[in-house]
């Protein structure tokens, strides 16, 4: 397991906090904008202050702006007054239109390997009609000059390298170094809808290629984590009734994924608690069945806020954070 590139002491007589944020399109960020937000407002507890963060797609979005301090409904939809001026804004930073191309780079990467196979893979690397740049340009206007560095506190972003067939986890020793801006829009990359991210001779696309959440990366932490907070949004853990067929098999693998890594955090660190957040069933039934959707993002975001009442009051969810957050009263 590779290591997490520590850049400053932390102070060991508070719990170390993990925070994994997991990809789930333009409706999985406005439900962890809403969740973080949700946490804080109900703790006290900053989540950019996580002693580790790992972001992948959407979540490497999110993660990004924990970071920054910009876990702010502003950071979400700028200056709208009404939805449909939100609806407009988030249209305007997430898809970008581009000109369609790489169709060799496709039958290089996507199909030819996963002839004998098919399934998801052959759409890896494939011609798409948006690019991600938009997303490097909100977190340029959001966070400053941090978009174009690294932040001090452990950050891994996770992208796919096409060549290598492999998760890439920007931040760490085992990744090159790059911009936070570079690495999360090469993370948001989702194969068939943008085209793929290029890093200096390299092709990436969405992390969650290979993990919704690649929370087993926190195992490359120096110490075990107290506590480990999981904010899902593509792992809901069981079939949603009347659902379409494919969204049971993007949570399925989602969900299977998280089970293993969570094993193998359990297994290393036993004494590690873990909180696990996915969106509750009024939350899905906006989400879905396209999470891809921004003029459902805004009322994501709202329904998550008054879902979290409940979801954080449930005893083993609230008796973690007490156990855990500075300042937070029983």
């Amino acid at each position: 397991m590779v290591g997490l590139r520590i850049l400053r002491p932390v102070n060991n007589e508070s719990s170390k906090i993990g925070l994994v944020l997991g990809g789930g399109g333009i409706t999985g960020a406005a439900y962890q904008f809403a969740v973080l937000m949700a946490i804080r407002m109900a703790t006290g507890w900053d989540p950019g202050t996580a002693d580790v963060i790992v972001g992948t797609s959407a979540g490497a979005v999110v993660a990004a702006m924990a970071r920054g301090d910009a876990l702010t409904l502003h950071s979400l939809v700028g200056d709208a007054d009404d939805r449909t001026e939100m609806t407009a804004t988030l249209q305007q930073r997430i898809y970008p239109r581009t000109r369609v191309r790489g169709v060799s780079r496709w039958v290089r990467w996507g199909v030819l390997p996963h002839l004998r196979q098919p399934g998801l893979g052959l759409a890896l690397g494939s011609p798409a009609i948006y690019h991600t740049g938009g997303v490097a340009k909100w977190l340029d206007d959001e966070l400053g000059e941090l978009s174009h560095s690294w932040p001090t506190l452990p950050t891994v972003i996770v992208g796919y390298d096409l060549e290598a067939r492999a998760r890439v986890p920007f931040g760490t020793e085992a990744a090159p170094d790059v911009a936070l801006r570079d690495a999360v829009a090469a993370s948001a990359a989702v194969p068939a809808v943008y085209q793929p991210m290029r890093i200096d001779d390299r092709w990436y696309v969405d992390g969650g290629v290979a993990s919704g959440t690649s929370a087993d990366l926190l195992l490359a932490n120096e110490r075990p984590l107290d506590l480990i907070v999981v904010v899902a949004p593509m792992a809901a853990p069981r079939a949603r009734p009347g659902a379409r067929f494919y969204e049971d098999v993007f949570d399925k693998f989602g969900r299977e994924a998280l089970a293993a890594e969570l094993a193998a955090i359990r297994s290393q660190w036993p004494d590690t608690e873990i909180v696990v957040l996915r969106p509750a069933a009024e939350v899905l039934e906006i989400m879905r069945p396209n999470p891809l959707s921004v003029d459902n993002a805004v009322p994501v975001f709202r329904q998550t806020l008054r879902s979290l009442r409940h979801e954080l009051s449930r005893p083993g969810t609230w008796s973690a954070l007490v156990r855990h957050l500075p300042n937070v009263k029983q």
